[in-house]
């Protein structure tokens, strides 16, 4: 279970406060996959980032009663310095799996070749998105965390493997997705919510979220 209780969170922008989250509670259960829909700057990679960890809420409590993924493109885990091969390696150990598996997993899936023993830095940015896809496909998690601004690869022998991973994944895993079009949610999940004025509004259909989304930002 992921648990928001009274959570705020907001931004001085230079000329007033942008808030993306006001006292908002809300529940995302193990087996019940959430969309939620919200237009682009209103904060949904914000959101996203605090259910990880990666960012703490001014107020309130985060409760993480499971495992959660780094964001899906999350790429500020690696070591620029380190190899593909050291990363991996890093990571599984800081998740107590077997490197071994970790690093082949890895390496097979994302399909960087010889680069995958040179320095993460000298990746270019598709091949940065694969190697961070790759690890977060290679661990085991309760809940994924996917952000639509996720970097895209053009690769297509890449997109297939990983794609046919991630399915086989989400049949037993839980998902968290955010976008400003419901008809990327819809790939992934039933229930859906909309960001709106600092709260989360909970549906227990996507076809009723939209329904919201389209009157407050599509009207």
């Amino acid at each position: 279970m992921l648990e928001f209780v009274n959570v705020s969170k907001s931004f001085w922008t230079g000329k007033q406060r942008k808030v993306i989250l006001d006292r908002a509670s809300f529940r995302v259960n193990l087996g019940e996959s959430l969309g939620i829909l919200a237009p682009n700057g209103t904060g949904k990679t914000t959101v996203i980032n605090m259910m990880a960890g990666l960012e703490k809420p001014d107020e309130g409590e985060i409760h993480r009663h499971c495992r959660i993924s780094f964001p899906l493109g999350f790429m500020g885990g690696l070591v620029p310095r380190h190899t593909g091969r050291e990363n991996a390696r890093y990571i599984a150990q800081l998740y107590s799996l077997d490197p071994d598996y970790v690093e082949a997993f890895s390496r097979y899936l994302c399909g960087i070749d010889e680069y995958f023993d040179m320095p993460v830095g000298t990746y270019s940015q598709g091949m940065r998105a694969r190697f961070s896809f790759a690890l977060l496909l290679a661990l085991d998690f309760d809940i994924y965390l996917i952000d639509e601004g996720m970097p895209q690869s053009t690769d297509v022998g890449f997109n297939r493997r990983a794609g046919e991973v991630l399915r086989e994944r989400l049949q037993s895993a839980t998902v968290v997705i955010v976008s400003h079009q419901a008809e990327v949610l819809a790939k992934f999940v039933h229930k859906a919510a909309v960001l709106q004025d600092g709260q989360l509004y909970i549906f227990d259909t996507l076809e009723e979220a939209k329904r919201l989304y389209d009157y407050e930002y599509q009207g």
